[in-house]
């Protein structure tokens, strides 16, 4: 066994990297795309890849797209050009940490929303929006990170409409939505939207690799002309040898047949960390997530996971508590990768963080 079995980082394990489609990719984007891949852009990055992301939505409009150097700079340019300090934003309760961190570096004022196994309290939305007005709600519709979760469409519908209703911009920050492992999750707020108040985003990180760092923005062709202009001024285009190679592998078909592949590996692994717990911690509560890459556990009162945390990574087996999620609280939850971890070790890590607990 290896001496780190590691559940905290949430990227995949190399084996589900598909190196040669890569690689094969890459000759291809700078036989055929040399001029492109190797030149200054412009703020929306390649124009063929937002094409294909732009057909993949449903959109009408290829400017409804902006390619960004991954969905968290995606998400830092629409921060900084939406908000300023004092802002009043809701996020959920839990939520992904480096969101967390980028809005309070901009001095808006949280407006934490708890989450349900079928996503953010809605009925919670609408007495935040009651005392005053929002300016941006961030959600993670599918399988979400930490919580797994997965929102429901009739919440979906709900937001929506409220957005349009208090005038308040939802960004739908959605890397995992290709990866489902049973049926597919309901459809995007994005296309739900008539009154554009959704802002969209995802990411090649997740369904090609981590390194390519290639994401992207859709929404209304105005606010994303807008969001291109300062992501121009900043940096002039995003990496177009990235966005050539991911284009090729969209064109090609070859990103379709590595989604399918990594699904079924995904499952796998969820599988075995649900059989893990049930053996090892059989106290955790937690939903089953129907797809991505995370499950968030509830140990109970009791539990200490910042203080388990550090014991678990001497044990070789480490995983992020839940305090880094929340705002306030998640002292007795935590998260775990299982992206990160074949299968075949499962058992053995979570072993290890049940002998420290």
């Amino acid at each position: 066994m290896p001496d780190t079995i590691s559940f905290a980082r949430g990227a995949p394990s190399p084996d589900l990297i598909p190196l040669e489609a890569v690689r094969a990719a890459t000759t291809k984007a700078l036989e055929d795309d040399w001029q492109k891949a190797l030149s200054y852009g412009v703020g929306i990055g390649h124009p063929g890849l937002c094409a294909w992301i732009a057909e993949r939505h449903g959109l009408a409009d290829a400017g409804q797209v902006m390619v960004t150097n991954g969905s968290l700079e995606a998400g830092a340019i629409l921060f900084r050009h939406l908000l300023k300090p004092g802002d009043r934003v809701i996020v959920e309760q839990p939520s992904y940490d480096r969101t967390l961190l980028l809005l309070e570096q901009l001095g808006v004022e949280f407006v934490p929303i708890p989450l349900e196994e079928d996503g953010i309290d809605v009925e919670a939305v609408e007495t935040a929006l009651e005392a005053g007005p929002v300016k941006l709600v961030h959600l993670i519709p599918n399988f979400h990170n930490p919580a797994g979760c997965t929102l429901s469409e009739a919440k979906r519908r709900r937001l929506v409409d409220l957005a349009a209703e208090h005038e308040f911009t939802i960004f739908e920050d959605d890397p995992y939505r290709e990866l489902p492992f049973g049926e597919d999750p309901p459809p995007t707020m994005l296309s739900m939207d008539e009154a554009d108040r959704v802002i969209h985003a995802s990411s090649f990180s997740k369904t090609v690799s981590p390194g390519v760092r290639v994401g992207y923005l859709a929404g209304p062709v105005g606010p994303i002309a807008e969001l291109a202009k300062i992501a121009s001024e900043n940096y002039i285009s995003p990496n177009m040898l990235s966005g050539s190679v991911v284009l090729e592998l969209c064109r090609s078909g070859a990103l379709d047949r590595n989604i399918a592949e990594v699904k079924v590996a995904l499952k796998e692994r969820r599988d075995a960390l649900i059989e893990a717990l049930q053996k090892h911690l059989p106290s955790a509560e937690f939903v089953v997530p129907g797809g991505g890459y995370f499950l968030w556990a509830d140990l109970g009162e009791g539990h200490d996971t910042v203080d388990l945390a550090a014991k678990a990574k001497q044990a070789g087996a480490p995983f992020i508590p839940g305090t880094d999620f929340m705002l306030e609280g998640g002292e007795n939850s935590l998260r775990f990768s299982f992206a990160s971890v074949p299968p075949g070790l499962i058992d053995e890590g979570i072993s290890r963080i049940a002998s420290a607990a």
